[in-house]
């Protein structure tokens, strides 16, 4: 049976993610704001189908895709760039549960973010 990742999650640790968006290229002011940041996941899973809703005290941040579907990302309501395949060298991210943790992994070049969330009750 796949896993399900729907619920609302709450960050619980966030390792190296400073480093993650200056290899993105984004500002220092915005690196800031975005490093004080304690966002809440909330995912709606349809089989393949995804939605993930990030909202934080300072933007909210939708984004909907299905598994094995190439799609452009576009960070409307954050940095509002558009990302697409080998505009950063290995530039990525995955999701996966363990136990009651939801992980996400976040690479650009060779910058790697780590970060652990709960489910919330």
């Amino acid at each position: 049976m796949p896993v399900d990742f729907s619920g609302t999650w709450d960050i619980v640790s966030n390792v190296n993610f400073e480093g993650y968006m200056i290899s993105l290229g984004i500002d220092f002011a915005t690196r800031k704001i975005a490093s004080l940041l304690k966002p809440q996941k909330v995912i709606e899973q349809e089989g393949d189908c995804f939605t993930i809703k990030t909202f934080t005290t300072f933007r909210n941040y939708d984004l909907s895709f299905k598994i094995g579907e190439e799609f452009i990302e576009v960070t409307k309501g954050l940095d509002n760039r558009s990302c697409q395949r080998g505009e950063k060298k290995n530039r990525g991210w995955s999701h996966w549960i363990q136990g009651d943790e939801l992980h996400l992994e976040l690479t650009c070049e060779d910058q790697v973010c780590k970060q652990v969330y709960k489910r919330s009750l």
